[in-house]
């Protein structure tokens, strides 16, 4: 029975965080109140929470509660070409080919961007950086910097690459949604926006060279922070 209740507990909390009731980053409901809402024991509440994190939904940390992470997409996420994103390693080959592809379509930006796409791009980085404490906010407007970059780069076929990925191509490293040290992760957000900032100022003054190397150092950079935030 108390293995029923377990997974029943687990399914429900996994559809809230899937469906977005519950987004990443937001702290999920104390084990008094999940207590309370499913009549059940704070044993099978624990087992429950156990089994997210297993499946890495969930982080918990003594003392400050269980907080939900990056959920994955439905199904394995899909690279160019039908290849599944689907574990870690993967997620590190994923940055290493978004290096490649994102280097140039910002290079192309430089050369080519209109006034319009610009402003598209300048309002995505005023987005991201007022996301700041709001992960799903911040995620959304990460998406939305780097493919206004692909629009503005004049070629279609870079816009097409980065939907194809979608939004979860943006993957958080945990230490940037929980972390016992709140100036650490305002510390790491703050790098994020100046290397998105560096990227802009490089496509603006209409810079080849240097939007380039600011997209490639700053997706080695991600990469360099999702492995630190295993």
């Amino acid at each position: 029975m108390s293995r029923n209740l377990t997974a029943d507990l687990a399914a429900d909390l996994r559809t809230r965080i899937v469906d977005g009731v519950i987004q990443p980053g937001d702290k999920l409901p104390s084990e008094n109140t999940l207590i309370g809402e499913f009549g059940v024991s704070r044993t099978v509440v624990r087992a429950a929470l156990t089994r997210l994190q297993a499946e890495g939904l969930v982080e918990t940390e003594r003392g400050r509660g269980s907080f939900a992470l990056t959920p994955p997409p439905a199904g394995d996420l899909q690279a160019p070409g039908g290849r599944a994103v689907a574990s870690f390693e993967d997620r590190l080959h994923l940055l290493e080919f978004r290096m490649g592809v994102e280097s140039e379509a910002a290079a192309l930006a430089a050369r080519n961007r209109t006034d319009r796409q610009l402003r598209a791009v300048q309002k995505a980085l005023e987005d991201f950086t007022s996301s700041s404490g709001h992960p799903a906010h911040a995620m959304k407007a990460d998406y939305e910097f780097h493919k206004a970059i692909a629009a503005a780069s004049g070629n279609p076929f870079y816009s097409d690459c980065l939907a194809s990925l979608g939004q979860t191509m943006i993957a958080m490293p945990r230490t940037r949604l929980i972390t016992g040290d709140e100036h650490y992760a305002r510390d790491h957000f703050d790098q994020v926006v100046h290397e998105h900032e560096s990227i802009y100022a490089a496509i603006a003054e209409g810079d080849v060279p240097s939007s380039s190397a600011a997209m490639r150092s700053h997706l080695a950079n991600s990469r360099r922070r999702l492995k630190a935030g295993r």
